[in-house]
């Protein structure tokens, strides 16, 4: 367990927005070769470990997300204040005043604070309504542009939030930046490691791909170079469990076990294999949340469709405040989910994999 939380606060203290994955990568392999028969990556950038089946021709892909949202520098003016664009989806409300970091070409790291005006200068009107993203920029304390581009900062920088790891409350609570979706990277190293010793029916290749922020585009590559015969896409979900949230017509809550996606935006949970998945659960006494969220997507939407067709299925966590600088997930679900997907992967051979795509 206490590996496991390391593991997460490595992964999320690292910064890597969509397109900018390298150090996150890098840290990956770092994970998955010594758990891995080999280690498989794709021209984007996605990365995973392969443990050969004992006995068994199919192979199942594992797949999570390397990248995080965030931010690019897209313009320095006059008086040293920057300009970005966004990388992936943001709400603006939860911008304002935050910490942000602007990594420099050659690595350097720089701490800047999204600007907003104090509240008793602002007009009734402006008080009802969110800034626009265009009328943000971001101050690192200089006061020109010669400064800024002194320090080595450029446009077409990469910018992520600024958030330490922490634990929360009574120990369960975890809380950083980029659950979403270095949990998913997290836990396709863990699995690795759980079934190292085990002599599996199946190919397992397990990691992460790249640019799933903007369009889950590195799973196109990923998916037609592994070719998988069945698939998990490892993602946060939402938890309804906070002022506002409850009463909704969802029940997923922090503490309640990994959740199953019936279906995305992008994707129908395959049939066979969530009943295939529940009754695992079930054998296996794992407590699971299933849901729907219809106005997102995961890593399946582009599997599923990849070559000939893959049974793909989303599993993943519930999170609170997914997309913020901030976000919390519960510990006891995400090592809850680890088993699940260990145990899937246990129960799989040629047949199982002929049953559950009828």
């Amino acid at each position: 367990m206490a590996d496991s939380v390391k593991l997460l606060k490595t992964l999320t203290d690292i910064n890597g927005i969509s397109g900018f994955e390298y150090n996150v990568k890098s840290k990956m392999k770092e994970y998955l070769e010594p758990v891995s028969d080999e280690i498989i990556e794709d021209n984007l950038g996605g990365i995973f470990g392969k443990k050969n089946a004992k006995n068994g021709s199919k192979t199942i892909l594992i797949a999570g997300h390397l990248d995080e949202i965030g931010f690019m520098v897209t313009r320095i003016d006059e008086d040293g204040y920057i300009k970005f664009t966004t990388i992936g989806g943001w709400w603006n409300q939860v911008m304002l005043s935050q910490k942000v970091t602007i990594t420099t070409d050659e690595g350097k790291e720089i701490r800047g604070i999204i600007g907003s005006k104090p509240p008793h200068v602002l007009s009734p009107e402006e008080r009802k309504k969110p800034v626009d993203v265009k009328d943000m920029f971001i101050d690192i304390g200089v006061d020109n542009k010669e400064a800024v581009e002194g320090l080595g900062i450029e446009i077409g920088n990469m910018v992520t939030p600024y958030s330490e790891f922490e634990t929360l409350g009574d120990g369960n609570y975890l809380t950083a930046k980029a659950f979403d979706n270095r949990f998913g990277c997290a836990l396709s190293v863990d699995v690795l490691n759980e079934l190292k010793d085990d002599e599996l029916g199946i190919n397992l290749v397990s990691g992460a791909t790249v640019q799933e922020e903007v369009g889950l585009r590195g799973a196109k590559v990923a998916a037609n170079k592994i070719k998988p015969d069945l698939s998990i896409a490892v993602d946060v979900g939402i938890a309804y469990d906070t002022p506002g949230m409850k009463g909704q017509d969802h029940e997923t809550k922090l503490g309640n076990g990994p959740l199953v996606l019936l279906m995305d935006g992008t994707n129908i949970g395959h049939v066979g294999f969530r009943k295939f998945i529940k009754n695992v659960a079930k054998e296996k006494g794992i407590d699971v949340q299933w849901d729907n969220i219809t106005g997102g997507g995961t890593d399946a939407g582009s599997i599923h469709v990849a070559n000939e067709g893959t049974p793909t299925i989303s599993i993943g966590v519930p999170l609170r405040y997914m997309h913020s600088n901030v976000s919390i997930l519960h510990k006891e679900d995400y090592l809850n989910a680890v088993k699940l997907v260990a145990e899937i992967v246990k129960a799989l051979n040629d047949e199982t994999v002929k049953n559950i795509m009828w």
